[in-house]
């Protein structure tokens, strides 16, 4: 059946025995919000019986804190810990508050080392503590070789938990302790990491040649090369790894070359989706913990520190026009076409600014190709500065009947547009070698830019020519 979508004139339904595979998010989001509006406890819980930790995760992102507590004391309690792990950390922490070390136990006894390492970011010291004394000693010890690492490492995405196997030993008892392992290999696993008695990473074998080749060989002659991650590298530097090598995982090593886990094409893809969203954010001038649901005194105060650096940079370019007074005064045309000068610098900047920190972004920026760059920008805001100046001055001599007027607004048009393209390369370049984030700060920079450079050009050249 096709998928349905919501109407603003009916309330969402769904059939008792659907797949949730039939709606869309949106779909779901209204209905769960129509059964939230009545008090349907029962029927909340029905609902997310049938979602999975991801699907229920969502959801709950997509409500305000007091309709998430609601939502989450009818969440089905053996998912519970998969959908805590699921969840940013700003929305895990409300729903942990007044939960005892014991539920916490509970909530986490089933989960992977990575699970159980996110849940416990978000608990006190003390709870942390009481629930790691409940853990089995292996996954205690992966859990706290995670924490050892930086938020940005690799080491703190790995899963620890690897599925690996000796040089020196035949395939047939690989095969045999498979078997007797069987939950060990999911339906994705293609290879098995191979290492030698000091845990030295060797390798890889395939599934394939563990099944086809004489049973009394030993592992050690069907190795194969592996693309390695150190796990002390910057998670974006290995999400470009695995863009450019097209790979699904990667064995995780230490600077000694030792096995310590596994990088698995799922994280890669949640490190992508963070790393769109925290640019987003940035270029927007938005913090990273200002969540859409986020209680209104908290949004207000991460934003107002971006809106005064802002009210700054407008100051100072009001500060330019405050120079060319005496122009504005006279020539009542100037005021009224100054904000297009402006206008067409912020998007042909802006237009450069996305390009450039999406290339930052991919690893596709650097050494001889940022002169390139750099030259080409030039050329194209040349090219659209001289299409656009040509175009607005054929607008405004329409308009004002003053070949003057027609004259400075074409020139600053084309002065600034090139401007603004050099400017959008350049200010994200010059961030990254001060290394500050292009996508936090070079917009604000860039619009200061555009508009002085755009008000200069336009006033300077009005005072030359009219007056």
């Amino acid at each position: 059946m096709p998928v349905p979508t919501p109407s603003p004139e009916s309330t969402p339904t769904l059939q008792p025995d659907y797949n949730p595979l039939e709606y869309s998010a949106e779909y779901k989001l209204l209905y769960l919000q129509d059964l939230v509006a009545n008090d349907k406890f029962q029927a909340i819980s029905e609902f997310l019986a049938k979602q999975s930790e991801y699907e229920i995760a969502n959801l709950l992102e997509s409500f305000p804190t007091p309709d998430r507590k609601m939502i989450w004391a009818q969440v089905p309690e053996d998912i519970r810990g998969e959908v805590l792990a699921e969840l940013e950390v700003d929305t895990r922490q409300p729903l942990l508050e007044n939960v005892s070390s014991q539920e916490i136990s509970l909530l986490t006894q089933d989960l992977d080392a990575q699970d159980i390492s996110e849940i416990l970011e978000t608990v006190t010291e003390t709870v942390r503590s009481s629930v790691m004394a409940t853990l089995d000693e292996e996954v205690r010890v992966q859990v706290n070789k995670l924490d050892t690492y930086e938020d940005w490492e690799v080491g703190s995405y790995m899963d620890p938990d690897i599925i690996q196997v000796h040089d020196d030993v035949t395939l047939a008892e690989v095969q045999a302790w498979l078997r007797a392992e069987e939950d060990l290999l999911d339906d994705q696993s293609q290879e098995l990491l191979v290492v030698d008695q000091s845990q030295q990473l060797l390798g890889l074998l395939s599934l394939v040649d563990l099944i086809k080749h004489d049973q009394q060989a030993m592992v050690a002659n069907f190795i194969d090369n592996a693309i390695t991650i150190n796990d002390r590298l910057d998670i974006t530097d290995a999400a470009a790894i695995f863009r450019s090598e097209d790979i699904r995982f990667a064995p995780v090593i230490n600077s000694h070359g030792e096995l310590v886990g596994q990088l698995n094409g799922e994280d890669i893809m949640e490190i992508i989706q963070d790393d769109v969203d925290s640019t987003m954010r940035n270029l927007a001038g938005v913090s990273q913990d200002d969540e859409l649901f986020a209680p209104i005194l908290d949004s207000a105060k991460s934003r107002s520190i971006w809106l005064g650096i802002n009210l700054g940079t407008a100051l100072l370019a009001a500060a330019v026009i405050g120079q060319f007074e005496a122009v504005l005064a006279k020539v009542v045309a100037l005021a009224i076409l100054m904000p297009v000068v402006a206008s067409m610098g912020g998007i042909a900047g802006s237009q450069t600014l996305t390009v450039v920190i999406r290339g930052m972004a991919m690893g596709q920026i650097g050494g001889s190709n940022r002169v390139w760059l750099l030259n080409k920008e030039l050329w194209v805001g040349a090219i659209n500065g001289m299409i656009w100046a040509i175009i607005m001055a054929g607008i405004a001599q329409l308009w004002f009947h003053d070949v003057k007027i027609s004259a400075v607004i074409g020139c600053a048009i084309a002065i600034n547009m090139t401007a603004a393209n050099v400017s959008g390369i350049s200010i994200p370049l010059i961030l990254k070698r001060m290394n500050i984030d292009p996508a936090l700060s070079a917009s604000v920079i860039l619009t200061t830019v555009t508009d002085i450079v755009g008000f200069m050009s336009f006033l300077g050249l009005a005072s030359i020519l009219i007056l």
